[in-house]
């Protein structure tokens, strides 16, 4: 994959099943978690700013020019459109933030990896490296196996005063997905107290 492919999903990418590993997120409170941010230093789940958190978890970004991490890569149901993902949240940013929600990305790759995603795609927010497994294990994210990584199978969760409001899950096609949170937030507005 070079240029342009990280940006375009082919057609007849296989769509992931919902296997029900999701199901019991919504209601949990957020873990006391604290991980690596490529803005520096650390982001404390408990101590999230914003009326909603948009926590998006994806396998892992690629660089131009790097092999993906297996021969069938693209085979593997929603393992393919980190990139295209992450530019639509990036797209999208201003929206989110006008509808009261920060953003951050979320994946097992390290901190430095992230931070060349961050630049070279223009993130206007930070990714957060769960490396170490802290918050994958902690809330019992699902997972896959590849090349000997474990990585976050794509999901998405809604933060909302120290508890998982919201889930999307499995996230199909991912390059539409921010606009799904976009419309899901327009369509459950904060009410005043």
């Amino acid at each position: 994959m070079t240029g342009d492919d990280f940006f375009t999903l082919p057609p007849d990418l296989p769509v992931p099943v919902d296997d029900g590993a999701a199901d019991r997120l919504v209601g949990q409170p957020v873990p006391e978690v604290a991980l690596p941010s490529t803005d520096g230093g650390l982001v404390h789940f408990t101590d999230f700013k914003a009326s909603r958190t948009v926590v998006y978890c994806y396998p892992r970004t690629s660089r131009p020019g790097e092999p993906p991490l297996s021969e069938d890569w693209d085979l593997i149901p929603g393992a393919r459109g980190c990139t295209p993902e992450a530019c639509s949240f990036r797209d999208h940013h201003a929206e989110l933030t006008a509808l009261g929600a920060e953003v951050y990305g979320v994946s097992t790759q390290d901190t430095a990896y992230q931070q060349d995603a961050v630049q070279r795609l223009h993130l206007p927010f930070p990714l957060l490296s769960d490396a170490t497994l802290e918050l994958t294990r902690t809330l019992q994210l699902p997972t896959f196996e590849v090349a000997g990584q474990t990585l976050i199978k794509r999901l998405t969760f809604l933060v909302r005063t120290g508890r998982i409001e919201h889930v999307w899950y499995p996230v199909f096609p991912p390059d539409e997905h921010a606009e799904e949170v976009v419309t899901w937030l327009r369509g459950h507005p904060l009410r005043e107290t």
